[in-house]
């Protein structure tokens, strides 16, 4: 999705002013990033545990705005970026698609993002995540063959 298109959408539906709702009751610091994106550095609560998460079009991160800018994290960006267009596109309809695509993925293989559409789409391994994870295995028992 072109980024300014992202931008006008995530506005309208009203995500990213939850992002920045979000961001200011945590008393973080907004600063403008690529394309569009906000910036929430400073991030301090342990939930959630990543290192940065995505609201609309603000990227809240527990570290500074450079560290997320850094050209070493570009991937990193990307996939939050991903979760951006994401929004645009679900608006506020995205939280529950994504909850319930984390319940799918933590029933079959412990993890909440190896099987989660929204992750696989942004970019698992631009993300962090590992691309693979053992089913469960009531799910392996489930596709054995008889």
């Amino acid at each position: 999705m072109r980024p300014r298109a992202r931008t006008v959408l995530t506005a309208v539906n009203g995500t990213t002013g939850a992002g920045l709702l979000l961001a200011l009751a945590t008393r973080t610091k907004i600063r403008r990033g690529p394309d569009g994106i906000l910036i929430a550095e400073n991030y301090r609560f342990k939930k959630p545990p990543a290192s940065c998460f995505t609201i609309g079009s603000v990227i809240i991160t527990k570290r500074s705005a450079e560290w997320l800018l850094d050209p070493r994290r570009e991937k990193l960006l990307r996939h939050e970026c991903r979760h951006a267009s994401q929004y645009a596109a679900l608006g506020p309809f995205f939280w529950p698609a994504y909850w319930i695509a984390c319940i799918w993925s933590i029933m079959l293989t412990r993890s909440f993002g190896v099987r989660n559409y929204f992750e696989k789409a942004a970019g698992l391994a631009d993300g962090n995540y590992p691309e693979l994870e053992p089913l469960r295995p009531w799910v392996q028992r489930l596709l054995r063959k008889p």
